[in-house]
């Protein structure tokens, strides 16, 4: 088995590693190659944790395995550990074995952050400029700083709930050069493009917040309950997913669907418009809605690109078990 401890994850992982490898696992999921587990996902009664397995099988790939983790809301103040904790196993899937097992904390984050680039290359207009944010804490960096790579902007505007967290994010367009500003929530009908990355069980984004032609991506709902944009919003836009069934069931959609505002069939594949089996953006007017609701099937690829890439330098522990 081969072992590539979380300490050597961010020295081997690139933004352009993790979002070629979502990219490519998107694709294979709509195209029937590739499918995802049940997940599993439960509050342990301690800690006020969330715990659970991700995980699928990539016949394209040939990557077999799951992710285990959660969240620790506690960890921060009373470890100094970031609150998402996770492992990735891989197995041989033509015999059953363990293959490997990977530091899955700086992984989930570049994965997720590819996640809505991915969406943000096949359905934002061409001439996005403006550049918003909902959100700023430790995903919220990674979430800009591989959305600043798909678009030529000349702004980025965020709000977050808590608004003394805004110079994590105002940070990261610095250091891309493109100018920040705070704003009220009222003013995302300036930005062309939009990522959401909280955790929230109420809507924070109204569909009057969104300007026709605007691309945005939800990426913090995940969890039966959660909710970051109003249903009526998804009725307005034209909507997309990682995988539909843990859309309508844990993700954005899920909320819409109940109040029968869009059905399950109004949903779609990103991995399809990656495959040209659907048109994705039709106009430059219309909505588009990218529910990123994080399926193992990613942490596996990315996963597996990173062994490879440690076997590369040398830097995989191999042990005998």
């Amino acid at each position: 088995m081969l072992i590539v401890p979380e300490r050597e994850i961010a020295d081997l992982l690139t933004r352009a590693a993790s979002f070629d490898a979502v990219e490519r696992v998107f694709a294979a999921m709509a195209a029937g190659e590739a499918y995802n587990f049940p997940v599993i996902r439960e509050a342990i009664g301690h800690e006020d944790a969330l715990y659970g397995f991700k995980g699928g099988f990539d016949g394209k790939g040939m990557t077999l395995g799951l992710k285990a983790g959660g969240y620790w809301p506690h960890n921060l103040e009373k470890r100094g550990l970031i609150n998402h904790q996770s492992t990735v196993f891989l197995f041989d899937p033509d015999t059953g074995k363990v293959a490997a097992m990977v530091g899955g904390n700086y992984l989930t984050a570049l994965r997720t952050a590819a996640a809505s680039s991915v969406s943000i290359k096949h359905l934002a207009r061409k001439d996005a400029k403006v550049m918003g944010m909902i959100g700023a804490g430790h995903q919220a960096t990674f979430q800009l700083r591989a959305a600043l790579e798909q678009r030529d902007f000349d702004k980025v505007i965020g709000w977050n709930y808590h608004p003394e967290m805004l110079p994590n994010i105002a940070k990261v367009a610095a250091e891309a050069g493109v100018p920040f500003e705070a704003v009220e929530l009222e003013r995302m009908t300036e930005a062309d493009v939009i990522i959401s990355i909280t955790s929230t069980f109420a809507p924070t984004v109204m569909a009057d917040h969104i300007s026709p032609g605007t691309h945005i991506a939800c990426m913090g709902t995940d969890t039966k309950g959660k909710q970051e944009v109003e249903a009526a919003l998804l009725a307005r836009a034209t909507v997309f997913t990682d995988e539909v069934a843990q859309s309508i069931s844990i993700g954005e959609a899920q909320h819409a669907v109940a109040q029968g505002l869009i059905k399950e069939s109004d949903v779609h594949q990103i991995g399809e418009v990656i495959n040209a089996t659907h048109a994705g953006r039709t106009s430059d007017d219309e909505i588009t809605l990218f529910d990123g609701t994080g399926v193992g099937l990613q942490d596996l690829a990315v996963a597996a690109s990173v062994v490879e890439l440690a076997v590369a330098q040398g830097i995989a522990i191999e042990v005998d078990f």
